[in-house]
């Protein structure tokens, strides 16, 4: 058995009747591309099947601790069974993008089923072109960012002709599942040794409590400067310059538990071109087409605030020892998107010192300390203070920390294949949660961009305007950044 970090859990504590903990990725495929006959349904399973051992969170379940006084732990399924997790489904002609994104709306509006491994895989046809896509849905308990692109890297194969993987050394055995009373002992176990845990997590939160408040997008924190001479600190002037207080937008409420989804692909050459041209980094641009993106949806439609939205960014803190470790190794910092600012290359330059201070104060903090917080408490007590937390920012009882997550994963420069088909896009499709319904996540893969962006049905119907407003926001910024490096 092993044992769920407290950040792992915490992506099960999150799930309600309208939040889900899963991410999903949408990969599509030219089969085209296949030395032999188009790969089929079976085929993908049996490449799976292949290569099972070498994918630990698609043998893994659950088994939960006694009255949550401890996080879970997870088991090798003696129950296991391929054909439940790998589907096949197929759109109605004409199987455009629009048809595709509702599917994978549909799809990931639905939990996954707790007392088997947490993911499930659907093998979409129908597409124009004879193009196929592939819906990878698993719960972010299981993976991150980096981790699930490892698992991508096992799946797929650098030439049209699939790799020979060697077999396991040792057989793949299925876990007796662990009887109650063990799983109790395991957690009064645990709850001994609070108190140890607690002082010791007190004194290291205490010392970083304001950077710690910053980097989450609460802002100063009232009485820094007390705790600051109390520790015999001085505060660093570059972290004294907090981002404004999040403001309320469309998508910053309760929300539903309907999804929409919208994806397209943006050229990664201009993007790194404009980066060149004004000296700042590649993602600097990518936040800066989010926000000209966002600024233009909320200006049109008479919402946009007087204040800069703030987003939240996850960072991987995963070092080169945990590499295929699977499971969560990350953190967040926070940075204003400047949507006050009407100028294009203006706005980016804004962005770029907002992610220098927002880089500065991440950087302050010890990189597990998050991960610390989440192991501290016990998964019963955290979980309904999750939920109390989410639904008082969406009733407005509370202020939302940031208004979007904008998350940008670096993938390979190179063309990747899937039993002999070519990938030829793959957009991520992340989550959202209450006082959060926006959710735009990116995905470079060979040349491009690849963007999912997932909202609630209800608070933002028109997502696809927002997919729309992305081009358009690259397109004046290439311009502008042409002009401003000419003059």
């Amino acid at each position: 058995m092993q044992q769920l970090t407290g950040l792992d859990t915490s992506f099960l504590n999150m799930e309600n009747a309208t939040t889900y903990g899963h991410i999903s990725g949408l990969a599509i495929f030219d089969p085209s591309t296949s030395p032999g006959a188009p790969a089929t349904y079976e085929d993908v399973k049996r490449l799976i099947a292949d290569r099972i051992h070498l994918l630990p969170p698609y043998r893994r379940r659950l088994v939960q601790v006694p009255f949550g006084l401890d996080h879970p732990y997870w088991i090798e399924d003696p129950d296991f069974d391929l054909d439940f997790h790998v589907r096949n489904i197929g759109l109605p002609p004409p199987g455009d993008d629009r048809q595709l994104a509702e599917q994978v709306s549909r799809i990931v509006a639905r939990p996954l089923d707790r007392n088997r491994p947490l993911w499930e895989l659907y093998v979409i046809e129908g597409l124009p072109g004879g193009l196929v896509a592939q819906l990878t849905k698993i719960h972010h308990c299981t993976i991150d960012g980096v981790s699930g692109a490892e698992i991508l890297a096992t799946l797929l194969d650098l030439e049209p002709e699939p790799r020979v993987v060697d077999p396991p050394r040792r057989a793949w055995r299925p876990e007796p599942e662990p009887t109650q009373i063990e799983m109790l002992a395991r957690g009064l176990w645990a709850v001994a040794g609070t108190p140890r845990k607690a002082w010791r997590l007190g004194r290291e939160g205490l010392r970083h409590l304001p950077e710690l408040t910053r980097s989450l997008g609460f802002g100063e924190l009232p009485g820094a400067s007390v705790i600051n001479q109390l520790i015999g600190r001085s505060p660093e002037p570059m972290l004294s310059e907090a981002p404004t207080k999040a403001p309320r937008t469309s998508f910053n409420d309760r929300i539903t538990p309907h999804r929409r989804f919208a994806f397209g692909s943006l050229p990664l050459g201009d993007v790194k071109e404009i980066k060149s041209q004004l000296g700042v980094t590649v993602n600097d641009v990518v936040m800066a087409i989010c926000a000209g993106a966002l600024r233009r949806y909320l200006e049109e439609r008479d919402g946009l605030p007087a204040d800069p939205l703030i987003a939240m960014i996850p960072v991987s803190i995963r070092t080169e020892n945990q590499k295929g470790t699977f499971g969560n190794q990350v953190s967040a910092m926070s940075a204003s998107l400047h949507t006050d600012v009407a100028d294009a290359v203006q706005r980016l330059r804004r962005i770029h010192d907002s992610m220098s201070i927002a880089k500065e104060q991440h950087q302050a903090l010890p990189a597990t300390l998050l991960q610390d917080f989440a192991q501290f408490a016990p998964p019963a007590v955290a979980a309904r203070a999750a939920r109390v937390v989410a639904r008082a920012t969406a009733a407005q009882w509370m202020d939302v920390p940031f208004n979007v997550v904008i998350s940008n994963v670096p993938g390979p420069q190179f063309p990747l294949y899937g039993v002999g088909s070519k990938l030829v896009a793959n957009y991520p499709v992340s989550a959202i949660n209450d006082g959060v319904g926006l959710n735009i996540t990116v995905q470079s893969y060979n040349g491009s961009l690849d963007f999912g962006l997932i909202v609630c049905r209800e608070l933002m119907p028109d997502v696809w305007d927002l997919m729309d407003y992305l081009r358009d926001a690259l397109a004046e910024l290439k311009a502008a950044a042409k002009e401003s490096a000419g003059t």
